[in-house]
């Protein structure tokens, strides 16, 4: 006969959920910034002698400013507070607009790089995944999910809108406009909602022999730190496929002669599946752990971005979108829920903000890439196919990982 396993507690409350929606509408906010760039990539290319790598280059700094900027305020949200750290950001990403709309290239990447990466959407995203985390124990998969799906939903909303916005207004005024608004809606939604997560000890003893969880899931049969190093790698070879089409694809439909108002429709269809599935993600995590998601995610993206090599017509680049979209969604996420899974929770609000940069780093690469390959042969096609191979190149080294993981001694 087995001793009977005690009971253990949650910290999962209905506020957990509240606080959940209101992180993903200030991650959508937040994310919309960077679209308005990538959807006047044209535009802002032509008063640069038509060059695309120039604002390329600057989302790609945004991403890479984000990753940096998230370690530096993962520590300083860990001691001050999730709270300032969000209004610090937004103002920021608010400012990095106003700058950026001076004009490329020097305002450009300076607005893009310093104030909307660095110091803006870097002190709101990677500490956000960390202080959502501490809201869940049973559900942290599909909550990190959620939240994480805020760039996906702003790029499937604010595409179109900007469009219609720079038609009218031009892409200056257009960013302008959103820092404004940016900074209106994000500031006392974060004053507001945005309180101190509970605090639970792994493992200790409450209330008539409740325990609260172990907060480590899986183990592997390596070295601590050459697991994080792996992932760390993994995420960046990852998100490097992952920002071509996302950063690119209005462009690649104007080369095909379709419209950019079609394009950014493309673009939030590829967006708009992505916030979808990227909830079924969540659950799916939930079940089998960050690392087996990212590996069934990345086999996913290598077929559809393969797909776009192929793709000429309006309507096959809808359907390549949408597959897109269903392929990657689960990535970025499910990596913040394998640092959850392996290390102790004290360590996450460094070891999350260090992976999170390693997938911006690759984020920044990706879409810097797309756009230097693209100046150099005059067409996406070899951005897409090194792409797909550098996608071959994580399918594998997740599947290391993967293939020497086991479930944690006590947990089911």
């Amino acid at each position: 006969m087995h001793a009977p396993v005690p009971p253990v507690a949650s910290v999962e409350t209905r506020q957990s959920w509240a606080v959940a929606a209101v992180a993903l509408c200030i991650m959508c906010i937040v994310f919309g910034s960077p679209w308005i760039t990538s959807v006047a990539l044209t535009e802002i290319a032509a008063e640069v002698g038509g060059t695309r790598s120039v604002p390329a280059l600057a989302v790609a700094l945004a991403w890479l400013g984000s990753g940096i900027g998230g370690i530096l305020m993962g520590r300083a949200a860990h001691k001050f507070g999730m709270r300032p750290a969000v209004v610090f950001g937004a103002v920021m990403v608010g400012a990095g607009l106003a700058i950026s709309s001076i004009g490329p290239p020097g305002p450009l990447w300076v607005g893009h790089a310093l104030f909307m990466g660095l110091l803006g959407i870097g002190a709101i995203n990677a500490p956000m995944y960390v202080y959502i985390s501490q809201w869940f124990d049973r559900r942290r998969g599909s909550a990190l999910a959620l939240i994480s799906s805020g760039s996906y939903l702003a790029g499937a909303l604010w595409p179109p809108v900007f469009e219609r916005a720079m038609s009218s207004f031009g892409w200056r005024l257009t960013m302008l406009a959103y820092g404004g608004l940016l900074i209106a809606v994000v500031v006392p939604l974060s004053l507001t909602f945005l309180k101190a997560p509970p605090q639970v000890v792994p493992g200790a003893a409450l209330s008539d022999g409740i325990v609260a969880p172990p907060d480590i899931r899986f183990r592997i049969a390596l070295p601590d730190n050459v697991v994080f190093v792996m992932m760390c790698v993994g995420g960046v070879l990852c998100c490097i496929p992952m920002a071509m089409p996302q950063q690119h694809l209005v462009a690649f439909c104007g080369d095909l002669g379709i419209s950019r108002a079609t394009g950014a429709l493309v673009l939030s269809v590829l967006l708009g599946t992505a916030f979808v599935s990227r909830q079924i993600w969540g659950v799916i995590s939930d079940r089998l752990g960050g690392l087996k998601t990212i590996l069934i995610s990345s086999a996913a993206q290598a077929v559809a971005l393969a797909a776009f090599l192929f793709t000429q017509t309006e309507a096959g680049l809808f359907f390549v979108a949408g597959a897109f979209g269903l392929g990657f969604s689960a990535l970025i996420p499910a990596y913040a829920l394998g640092v959850r899974d392996l290390f102790p929770a004290g360590e996450a609000y460094w070891r999350v903000p260090t992976v999170l940069f390693c997938t911006a780093f690759g984020m920044a690469l990706g879409g810097w890439l797309a756009g230097f390959l693209y100046d150099l042969y005059g067409s996406y096609a070899p951005a897409f196919a090194v792409g797909v191979a550098i996608n071959v190149a994580h399918f594998v080294l997740i599947g290391v990982l993967v293939f020497r993981q086991s479930l944690r001694p006590g947990r089911t």
